[in-house]
């Protein structure tokens, strides 16, 4: 009898480890054969059950990744938060917008690099998020892993015009840094490169293909619009009355809100940048060139112009015609198109004319720039101010458009000013500050009173490396062209 108990003791025990064995070599565990259950210590079944179990959950549950804010160069290291495109719970696909964060530089898009579920939201509205610190944590499929990508910054659109691939606020043209980057070198906006990924994403094969489509140097693409035949006389878009009122600016009021109470808030943005600039901006010795200069000639030529700049698509301002009498002005001084090192002792010229344009907006005092004046007519000029003007007033300006200035003018005017005393925007060594126009009586050489149209310019220059000659002798030139728009034909590119 006691061997008996012995081997059936010893068979059960053989059985129970085949079996748990057996469990632990599948997969999942759906059921329990019955034949199997006579034989199970039930210790031992509890056990490995819940070890299977737990097994089982991790892998059904999907994996939380932290994804990072990516750096978008420039130097910076913290942006603001200005708008979510997702909230927590909110399903997202590899390039979906996530955000809008504005640095002290530029407003960029941050989009997703992966397929997954948002899970959390690292930082409110307003709040500075943090270059390498997460944004959001998003729970991917654990089967597909983590992809090796870099995160995709995106930039705001190129031209209203090309909303084909590009919209300010719709769709986004899709491309990684390194794409941006090689697209940048070359002079290529992405708006014009036909994306044969993903969602129209662009690829580096899509630069490599489009760069072997062009001949010969490669130059900053124009600003594309269709050419219309001008219309014929019955159908003359009209002017306006020469006698027409001047508009008079009336300020806005707007209601006053009296708490009573101090209020604390941070400096962020471009407001952040302004002080960063300008503490820069102290430590250079300015000196100051004012002139007026008679636009009658330039007034004339400009209303002619307008209808046909209208038809085309673009609006045609005084400016395309200040900037490009300044690019004819420093081919024949690069002193003022030139920057100076930190230690005083190197002067670079710089071969491209990337004119500023200062512009008020509602986030306070941005400087984009038309680049390559020195290539660019008057009309592709216009065209880039157009664009530029509409990104700055949805706040939506890329990194791209607001650094590389050369060389800046201020447009005071439009709000009413008469003289400035502006300030140089560092690396640069002069600025220009742009008067209102206006009606006054002059002489003649005959002596007789007319009646022109005046505007005063204010320079200011880099005493280091700038003397008050040669800004004398570059306002002259540029007066010249302005005064004598016919000039300007001898000596266009």
């Amino acid at each position: 009898m006691a061997a008996v108990t012995t081997l059936r003791s010893s068979c059960r025990t053989a059985g129970r480890l085949v079996c748990v064995h057996h469990i632990r070599s599948c997969s999942s565990i759906r059921f329990i054969k019955s034949k199997y259950a006579c034989v199970f210590d039930k210790s031992a079944f509890n056990f490995s059950h819940q070890q299977r179990l737990f097994r089982t959950s991790a892998v059904s549950h999907g994996q939380i990744v932290q994804f990072k804010l990516s750096d978008i160069g420039e130097g910076i290291t913290e942006v603001t938060v200005k708008e979510w495109y997702i909230k927590e719970g909110d399903s997202v696909s590899q390039f979906d917008s996530i955000c809008e964060v504005q640095s002290d530089k530029a407003s960029v898009t941050i989009t997703s690099r992966y397929d997954g579920i948002i899970r959390k939201l690292h930082y409110n509205l307003d709040e500075i998020a943090y270059v390498g610190k997460p944004l959001v944590d998003i729970e991917i499929d654990a089967s597909k892993g983590v992809a090796p990508e870099e995160d995709v910054v995106e930039t705001p659109a190129m031209s209203h015009e090309e909303h084909t691939h590009q919209e300010i606020k719709g769709h986004k043209t899709l491309a990684t840094p390194a794409v941006r980057r090689l697209a940048m070198e070359n002079n290529i906006k992405l708006s014009e490169v036909i994306g044969t990924g993903k969602d129209n994403r662009i690829l580096k094969e899509d630069i490599l293909s489009f760069l072997a489509k062009q001949t010969g140097a490669i130059l900053p693409p124009s600003p594309k619009a269709e050419i219309i035949a001008p219309l014929s006389k019955s159908e003359t878009v009209p002017t306006a009355p020469k006698d027409k009122a001047r508009k008079i600016p009336i300020p806005i009021s707007r209601p006053v809100v009296f708490s009573g109470k101090d209020k604390t808030e941070p400096i962020t943005g471009f407001h952040k940048a302004m002080v960063k600039t300008m503490s820069a901006a102290l430590k250079i010795p300015h000196f100051g060139y004012c002139d007026e200069i008679d636009l009658t000639h330039l007034v004339q030529l400009r209303e002619e112009l307008k209808p046909l700049a209208q038809s085309r698509g673009v609006k045609l301002s005084f400016m395309p015609f200040f900037i490009k009498a300044a690019s004819l002005g420093l081919l024949q001084y690069p002193i003022l198109n030139a920057s100076l090192d930190e230690g005083c002792q190197n002067v670079t010229y710089k071969a491209s004319h990337n004119i500023g344009v200062a512009m008020d907006t509602e986030q306070g005092l941005i400087v984009p720039n038309v680049k390559n004046v020195q290539v660019s007519s008057i009309f592709e000029i216009a065209s880039e101010l157009n664009r530029l003007q509409a990104l700055g007033s949805a706040s939506q300006l890329g990194t791209n458009d607001l650094t590389g200035g050369t060389f800046t003018l201020s447009n005071i005017g439009t709000i009413g000013g008469t003289y400035a005393k502006a300030v140089i925007l560092p690396p640069e060594v002069a600025i220009g500050a742009l008067g209102k126009i206006q009606v006054l009586p002059r002489f003649n050489g005959k002596g007789e009173v007319f009646k022109a149209q005046i505007m005063n310019v204010s320079w200011s220059a880099d005493h280091r490396i700038i003397d008050g000659a040669t800004m004398a002798r570059f306002s002259n030139l540029w007066k010249s062209y302005l005064e004598n728009p016919a000039l300007m034909l001898l000596d266009l590119k």
